[in-house]
């Protein structure tokens, strides 16, 4: 049985022929076109960006280092260049509502000239008033107008005055304004004088001056009205003035930018409102001199504020390229850097008509009208941004708001700019178990990522794969300005992709890692001096790196070898089976021995599993312990209970256990126990089994044998040692030199077994058996040893609870 299933040398690992390869050195490749070995998910990739319709964004699902990220980026881009260009947009100020900005879309290119046209607008619109307003016809107008009020209001005061005098009265300018004085030949009465007057004679007076007073009133009020309408008069011919060389200005503007009738009609009102702060302060009668002086003494408790920032224009999106729709990749999706922002206004006396300056774009906003690209588990872990972007993609438009706006007890006064539409298409990066996450939990995700593109972590051995592998190797050499890479170089690295894949018949996707291969063997080779990079350098390289992480494994071989962890690779064991589990660091993974036993005894407990009883197992450790019940009980409880009690232990094991390749392990154990038979310590066993008794495939076959091979050169090479793996796993074998010439060399064995009986027999050399038609199993055989002792374990335990029930009575 050993001699048929064991495994020959060439079936241990892929290897590569470089005369089989057509160049000599990577530098005789052409430049790569496309991606290697991911043709499926390169046709949905590039279907799912030919649908434009709602919900259509796509989630691009695979392991990390298989460049779906470099490849989806580069061919959003080069589709994005053949589509149409976006729009520029422009925020302006709400005249309706300040805080409430407007959005406008402008053709692409055209926003930071509409912004410069508008600054020209205004800095020409203050020259040109000012030079119409200072004009000597204008002034000449200005002081006619001002000549008619004074003259005016001077013959008013004649007549007050004459009115007075009429009454014997005066008038005098005091701080409460123009009062009536008492006149006593022509001079102002004193107060003793007025006191001396006979009562009567005093209340007339008193009399006259309140009918002057009321005439003093009435001729202020008329003075104030006349001032009014004078101002605005004045302002009116100022405006008239001023709009006469405005209006041309925002006339050509409109008439450039005839075709977007929302900034036209911006533009109308701009013209209208345009004309007061384009106005100087003109002097005019000293009251209105006053007021402008109190109005400057109020302004100067307040920051200065820019009389013509409504005018100006945010430009808040600019299209620098002409050709193409956008293409964003956005590293940092957090809320703000997706959503853009706008300041606070914090300060009363801030001036409000500004904040559309402060609002930012966000990537979603530069993104509009073509591609965003953005990394799962970076959105997915910035507060605020998934949500924000389910609702920008359910409502079609991009919002900016405060996030977190709705759970404040005191909501922060904002500008709230007006929504932009949204045509964007996302494409979101991430691993198959955040979409299968996402797409359980989130309705919503189900809903805006309709397409699904998954890279796989590995690819079919085929010669377009070789020949896009030794093309991407030479990509890289040139672009990272490595060596070359000689034939038998290319080689090597086809064989440890296959290692990292484990499989023979595929290349691992994980270009990154293979990346890392090819910069420390160019590495190795400069150390040398070589000019190309050959195979041994690519082995070194690979060697040298697992040697860095193998620290952990180091420490096992040294407590192996002084006895601190019981293990044997010689001799006979009863109920003793040589396990390997893998120890995953995370960047090293290495196959550890770990000593399995078994013992029976009288009971009806059946099997009893240490590690379970502590509830150091997991869940499925625990289903493949249930199932070695089934297959005994197939096997040998037919025409008889399972009357025994067993106990079965990972020793020395102090983490818990979990997986079910050490089934057929515990079953061998258990068997050997049943049968009284020993086991072979030199042979190590993996595989799970099912209740039929068929050994089933397991992971980590490369680093679980290599680990026992290991410990066995540690602790002695025999000829007798090996590893018994499953069958389906021959593909997976991908060993080291060092194995594979261990097993050439009849020093160490691989056998690859499919059922039990095969198994049980090369670890003990005595044949299973085979049920005959008696129903007993073949004499001799181990299984017919194993139902003899159940047998007799089951009638002890009868014959004990008789005795018992004996006893008792």
């Amino acid at each position: 049985m050993k001699h048929r299933l064991a495994v020959p040398p060439q079936e241990l690992r892929r290897t590569w022929d470089p005369s089989a390869l057509d160049f000599a050195t990577t530098a005789e490749l052409p430049e790569l076109e496309g991606l290697v070995g991911q043709e499926q998910a390169v046709r949905a990739l590039e279907f799912g960006l030919s649908i434009r319709s709602p919900g259509y964004n796509i989630y691009v699902a695979g392991p990390s280092g298989t460049g779906k990220t470099s490849y989806t980026s580069q061919l959003v881009r080069g589709r994005a260049a053949a589509e149409p260009v976006a729009s520029d947009w422009i925020y302006v100020h709400n005249f309706e509502r300040p805080d409430e900005p407007l959005a406008i879309a402008l053709p692409a290119g055209t926003a930071p000239t509409f912004a410069q046209e508008m600054e020209e607008v205004i800095h020409d619109a203050q020259r040109a008033t000012g030079r119409v307003l200072s004009s000597r016809e204008h002034q000449n107008q200005r002081e006619e107008l001002m000549r008619r009020v004074r003259k005016h209001a001077e013959s008013m005061m004649e007549e007050l005055e004459r009115a007075a005098e009429d009454q014997g009265f005066g008038l005098t300018q005091t701080e409460r304004g123009l009062m009536p004085v008492p006149l006593l030949n022509g001079q102002p009465m004193s107060e003793e004088q007025y006191d001396a007057l006979p009562p009567e004679q005093r209340r007339e007076r008193s009399e006259r001056a309140q009918e002057i007073q009321r005439a003093i009133a009435e001729a202020t009020r008329r003075t104030w009205e006349m001032e009014r309408a004078v101002r605005a008069e004045l302002k009116k011919m100022d405006r008239q003035a001023a709009s006469q060389v405005v209006s041309p200005m925002i006339t050509l503007l409109k008439e450039r930018y005839k075709a977007i009738p929302r900034l036209v009609e911006w533009l109308n009102r701009a013209a209208h409102e345009l004309i007061g702060p384009s106005i100087p302060d003109q002097s005019g009668p000293e009251d209105m001199e006053e007021a402008a002086a109190a109005d400057m003494r109020i302004m100067a408790s307040r920051r200065q504020i820019d009389p013509f920032v409504r005018f100006r224009v945010n430009v808040f999106v600019h299209r620098r390229s002409k050709n193409g729709a956008p293409t964003v990749i956005e590293p940092n999706p957090t809320y703000a850097n997706l959503f853009g922002k706008a300041e606070y206004v914090t300060n009363q006396n801030e001036d409000p008509d500004d904040g559309f300056l402060q609002i930012k774009a966000g990537a979603i906003h530069r993104a509009n009208g073509g591609y965003l690209i953005l990394q799962a588990a970076d959105l997915l872990s910035s507060p605020y941004a998934w949500e924000a972007l389910k609702r920008a993609l359910i409502m079609r438009e991009a919002r900016i708001e405060a996030p977190g706006q709705e759970n404040r007890i005191m909501p922060v006064e904002t500008v709230r700019p007006q929504p932009i539409p949204l045509d964007v298409k996302v494409i979101l990066i991430g691993s198959s178990q955040i979409y299968q996450a996402l797409y359980a939990m989130d309705e919503a995700f189900r809903k805006q990522f309709k397409f699904k593109a998954e890279f796989d972590v590995a690819m079919a051995v085929n010669e377009l794969a070789v020949q896009g592998y030794a093309t991407f190797i030479s990509q890289v050499c040139r672009r990272e300005k490595l060596r070359h890479l000689t034939a038998d170089g290319v080689c090597r690295v086809l064989e440890h992709s296959h290692r990292l894949s484990d499989d023979q018949t595929k290349l691992s996707a994980r270009f990154n890692e293979v990346v890392e291969v090819i910069y420390e063997a160019n590495a190795w080779a400069s150390r040398e001096g070589s000019d190309l990079v050959r195979g041994d350098h690519v082995a070194r390289a690979i060697a040298e790196k697992a040697a860095r992480s193998s620290l952990s494994e180091q420490h096992l071989l040294e407590m192996i070898q002084r006895g601190t962890i019981l293990f044997d690779v010689a001799g006979q064991v009863v109920g003793q089976v040589n396990g390997l589990t893998v120890m995953d660091l995370g960047d090293y993974s290495f196959g550890s021995p770990s000593r399995i036993t078994a013992r029976v005894f009288m009971g009806q407990k059946g099997i009893l599993h240490i590690e379970r009883e502590i509830e150091m197992s997991g869940q499925i450790h625990d289903k493949g312990l249930f199932t070695l019940t089934g297959f005994l009980g197939d096997r040998f409880a037919q025409d008889k209970p399972l009357a025994f009690s067993a106990s079965i232990a990972f020793e020395q094991t102090y983490v818990p256990v979990d997986g079910d390749s050490a089934s057929s392990t515990e079953l061998y154990a258990l068997l050997s126990a049943l049968a009284d038979v020993p086991i072979e310590q030199g042979i190590a066993v993996t595989g799970s089994v099912n209740q039929r008794g068929e050994i089933q495939p397991i992971g980590g076959v490369n680093e679980k044998v290599e680990g026992f091979f290991r410990v066995c050169r540690l602790l002695g090479l025999t000829g007798r040692q090996g590893v018994m793996i499953p069958k389906q796993n021959l593909p997976n074998l991908v060993l080291s030199d060092e194995v594979v010439d261990a097993v050439a060399a009849g020093q160490f064995h691989i056998w690859a077994v499919g059922t039990i009986e095969e198994g049980i027999e090369i670890l003990t050399g005595i044949p299973a058996g085979q049920r005959e038609a008696d129903g007993r199993y073949t004499p001799g055989s181990l299984f017919e040893r194993v139902d003899r002792r159940i047998e007799q374990l089951a009638r002890r335990l009868y014959a004990w609870n008789r005795g018992e029930e004996n006893q008792s009575s």
